[in-house]
């Protein structure tokens, strides 16, 4: 009875008529049923019987009982929040969205979500992983790691469905894990998880030491109209260098070398602005502080750069293959003086690259939750697989197949490719900045989701304190910059971090996981056991294929 006494429209601050934030609690909007709403757009014209109804309700609040409070239509006539309409005088009805209802995104905006997920620093590793696996067995390398990844993250995304009588709608991944191997498969995969984030931002660390650098060398150059000569490269207004040009064949690190000459001054700039022995140390003063503060919303407002820069990777791509032409010759097994064999032994640093390349394993759920299809769900995650490998087949090939050979050696494509572009190229020094500003906003967020999978397991507090944030910051921002101070190689650094992580969150734990539904059910047959035992192995392979040269 005490609800019959409620008004229709409980009171509330003037001016707030925000129909997608109501709160049933406090309002109680009018309801047009669904057979008097016409079309489907968000406004909507009623028909006369929606009127007759809301002349009804109106009556309910003009009758008063003997203490003369308004009289409301009882709760039976109000249907549920889903169904609410809010009713205008003019003959319009607005669909009522509950508050806690998240917004519902199309399929192409699902698609190109996970496109720039994934897009990340392995980008500018992609023409080194094919020099070191040879250009037709990279090609090939890519469009199968790129099939079996895709296969792996479609477990993933189905491992919530084999779970019976249970309400898995809010699970993630390492919920699934937990639920078939207890607590080690919730650690175990909350450690990998943790592994692929801080082996990101590392890489992180050493492209913006390297970009800091290259930013600050073509300032400094171009105020004090300085003229550099660097090792060895081609000449032209579309230079090309080889930062290393006695490069080991069966290595894979480099160092860029740069002089500016006898110039006192240049000297005294050399010293105290060096990409290994000053600038790690220079970017603790910017991010340190940053990776501090409690949320990390201001930092998710940039990453729409992301999407910008890899336009502009691809775009700059385009521009230097046209301008520099493709260099191809073909020698199976046996290298020559600027070629590098079609296939190498080398080949696993190549899939070691890939697998964090195509890692989005650990969030796939998440955002596929917010898919407005969702039995579009395996089409749309395809798709932008096939996306996401076509992007990295063109932007490989590209710079492999246009870099000059002769006069220079394939063997000098460096980790990252814009290494092989000269100080003072224009473009490239553009390219450079927005990849610095891109990832000094991006490198806050990883540090949060590091925070947050750490401290949220450990103290069930994200931000326990500032002493534990403050500890946990210490040991990432250390990690990135011995990185970037004795092994500033981001190939390896990829590598390595892919394999790791790739082993448990691509290979290992969503094969197990499948198989394990399948034998609780009775439905585990040989060659689904055979092949699915099989990606394990090869998840084994893959991590122990990066310690051999």
């Amino acid at each position: 009875m005490d609800e019959d006494t409620k008004p229709l429209l409980g009171s509330g601050r003037a001016g707030d008529y925000y129909t997608d934030s109501l709160d049933p609690k406090q309002r109680r909007p009018f309801h047009v049923e669904h057979r008097n709403i016409v079309g489907d757009e968000v406004q909507e014209r009623v028909s006369a019987e929606a009127a007759a109804l809301s002349s009804r309700v109106h009556y309910y609040g003009r009758l008063t009982a003997s203490s003369d409070r308004p009289l409301v239509p009882p709760d039976h006539v109000i249907p549920s929040l889903d169904d609410l309409y809010i009713y205008s005088p003019l003959g319009t009805a607005f669909k009522v969205q509950g508050g806690d209802t998240p917004a519902k995104n199309p399929s192409i905006v699902t698609i190109f979500a996970i496109w720039n997920t994934m897009m990340g620093t392995s980008i500018l590793s992609m023409p080194w992983g094919i020099k070191q696996a040879g250009f037709t067995l990279g090609i090939i390398i890519i469009v199968l790691m790129g099939l079996l990844t895709l296969y792996c993250c479609y477990r993933v995304l189905k491992s919530r469905e084999s779970i019976p009588n249970v309400d898995t709608s809010d699970w993630e991944f390492p919920d699934v894990c937990k639920y078939y191997f207890g607590g080690f498969g919730k650690w175990s995969s909350l450690v990998f998880s943790l592994v692929s984030l801080i082996g990101a931002m590392v890489v992180y660390w050493v492209l913006m030491s390297n970009f800091l650098f290259n930013t600050g060398k073509f300032i400094y150059n171009y105020v004090h109209n300085v003229n550099t000569s660097d090792t060895f490269g081609t000449n032209g207004t579309d230079r090309v260098i080889c930062p290393y040009p006695n490069l080991d064949p069966d290595g894979d690190g480099s160092t860029f070398q740069y002089s500016a000459g006898g110039n006192s001054t240049g000297a005294v700039f050399d010293h105290w602005w060096s990409k290994t022995n000053t600038i790690p140390f220079y970017l603790i003063v910017l991010l340190l502080p940053l990776l501090n503060f409690r949320s990390a919303s201001f930092f998710a407002r940039f990453t729409f750069l992301g999407t910008l820069s890899v336009v502009y990777l691809i775009i700059l791509v385009t521009y230097k293959a046209i301008r520099l032409g493709f260099h191809l010759e073909f020698h199976w097994f046996d290298s020559s003086e600027f070629f590098v064999p079609e296939f190498r032994s080398l080949c696993p640093q190549l899939t070691g690259v890939l697998t964090l390349a195509f890692f989005i394993h650990n969030c796939i759920i998440t955002l596929m939750k917010n898919n407005k299809h969702q039995e579009n769900n395996v089409r749309d995650l395809s798709l932008a697989y096939l996306l996401v490998g076509l992007t990295y087949l063109y932007v490989g090939v590209l710079i492999f197949a246009a870099f000059p050979s002769p006069p220079l050696s394939k063997e000098c494509i460096e980790p990252n490719f814009l290494d092989n572009f000269p100080s003072s190229d224009v473009l490239v020094f553009f390219a450079r900045t927005c990849l610095l500003f891109q990832m000094t906003t991006v490198y806050p967020l990883l540090g949060y989701l590091v925070r947050v999978q750490l401290m949220g397991q450990l103290f069930g507090d994200h931000y326990p304190s500032f002493l534990h944030v403050f500890v946990l910051n210490i040991l990432v921002v250390g990690a990135g910059v011995l990185m970037a101070r004795f092994y500033p190689n981001i190939g390896s650094i990829i590598r390595y971090s892919g394999a790791i992580c790739g082993l448990a969150l691509v290979f290992v734990l969503p094969s197990l996981v499948h198989m394990t539904s399948l034998n609780r059910r009775g439905e585990l047959r040989w060659p689904s056991a055979i092949f699915h035992g099989s990606l394990v192995l090869l998840g084994v392979a893959n991590l122990f294929g990066q310690f051999f040269k």
